[in-house]
C-alpha cells in the first residue's frame, strides 16, 4: 500500500565540528581541534539513519546550489534514501556550527539557510509523496508553518511522528497529530510553557494532556520514558562509552518512527531506537556514526 515506510520532512545542514577540552563561557575563546566536515541536519539525519536500517526512505528538504547541498544529497543517495524531493536553490545550503567535548557532550548553533526556505507550498506540492509514506516524521528546524501543513497534508492512516526540536510551544493541531511528540527534558519544558513538575513521568503526563496521542521523553544515559493513555513506562538505555552524541537523538527518531511503522509497540520501538541510539554515540559525527541494522543486532 505504501512506497516508503517513512519519509522525513526537515532540515539538512552541513556539519562544522571543533573538538574542544571544555565549552567557553561569555566573552571567552578557547583552542579546538582542526575542523570537520560532516552531513548532517535534523531532517537528513534522520533519513540517513533509517535507510541505513533498512526502511524504505524519502526526504522532502531544501540544500543550496553550493558544495555543501552536493554534500547531502551524496550522503542521502548513498545511504539508499530516495531524494526526488530535495529541493535545491533559494539559499546558501545551512550550517550547524558544533563543539563537542571529551565526554561527548555538543553544543549547536543552526543557520538554517536554505532550510528556511522550505515552504507549505513545497509541501503541497509533494502531496502524492506525503499519501505514499506509512510514516512521516518531521522537526522545527524548517518553519513551522510547513510543519503545519505537513499535519493538513496527512492521510488516513498515515502516522506522524514529530521531534520539536529546536522547541516551541506547538499549535494545537500539530499536537494532536502527533503519535508519538519526542522531547528531552529541555523540549518538554519549552513545549509545556509551564512549570510541571520535576520527573518525566510528570513531564509526560502534562504533554499527553495538550493532545498527542503518545510521548516519548528521551533522558539520555538513563534511556527513555514512553507514555500513551494506557499508561507510562521506562525504556533503559544500553551502556557503551560515548564519543560523540551528535546526532544520537536523529538515530532515535528515526528507528523508533520506522518501527512503529513496521506495527511494533511504543514500547518495542524505544527499546531498538535506544539501542541504535547507543551505537550511533561510540563513533564520531552524525551520519557517520549511524548504524546498519545487522550493526544493531551485533550490539
Amino acid at each position: 500500500m505504501y512506497d516508503y515506510d517513512l519519509l522525513v520532512v526537515g532540515s539538512a545542514n552541513a556539519d562544522l565540528v571543533i573538538g574542544v577540552d571544555r565549552r567557553p563561557g561569555a566573552g571567552e575563546t578557547v583552542l579546538g581541534s582542526d575542523l570537520a566536515l560532516h552531513p548532517g541536519g535534523k531532517g537528513a539525519n534522520q533519513a540517513v539513519a533509517a535507510a541505513r536500517l533498512g526502511a524504505r526512505t524519502a526526504l522532502l528538504a531544501r540544500v543550496g546550489d553550493d558544495a555543501h547541498g552536493r554534500l547531502l544529497l551524496d550522503s542521502q543517495r548513498d545511504a539508499g534514501v530516495d531524494t526526488a524531493a530535495v529541493l535545491v536553490g533559494g539559499a546558501p545550503t545551512g550550517v550547524a556550527l558544533i563543539t563537542v567535548d571529551p565526554s561527548g557532550d555538543n553544543s549547536i548553533v543552526v543557520s538554517p539557510g536554505a532550510n528556511g526556505h522550505l515552504t507549505p507550498k513545497d509541501v503541497r506540492a509533494a502531496s502524492a509523496l506525503l499519501a505514499a509514506s506509512r510514516v512521516i516524521s518531521a522537526q522545527l528546524e524548517i518553519p513551522l508553518e510547513t510543519v503545519v501543513e505537513v499535519v493538513r497534508g496527512l492521510r488516513p492512516g498515515t502516522r506522524f511522528v514529530l521531534n520539536p526540536s529546536p522547541p516551541r510551544e506547538l499549535p494545537e493541531d500539530v499536537l494532536a497529530a502527533c503519535d508519538p511528540l519526542i522531547v528531552n527534558e529541555h523540549e518538554a519544558r519549552v513545549v509545556l510553557g509551564v512549570d510541571t513538575g520535576d520527573t518525566p513521568e510528570q513531564w509526560a503526563e502534562a504533554l499527553l494532556a495538550l493532545g498527542p496521542r503518545s510521548v516519548v521523553v528521551t533522558l539520555g544515559a538513563d534511556g527513555a520514558l514512553v507514555a500513551d493513555a494506557a499508561g507510562s513506562a521506562r525504556v533503559a538505555s544500553v551502556k557503551v562509552d560515548a564519543v560523540d552524541t551528535t546526532g544520537a537523538g536523529d538515530a532515535f527518531t528515526a528507528a523508533l518512527a520506522w518501527r512503529l511503522g513496521l506495527g511494533e509497540s511504543l514500547a518495542e520501538a524505544a527499546r531498538y531506537a535506544a539501542r541504535v541510539g547507543a551505537a550511533a554515540v561510540t563513533r564520531e559525527g552524525a551520519q557517520d556514526s549511524f548504524p546498519t541494522a545487522e550493526e544493531v543486532a551485533a550490539l
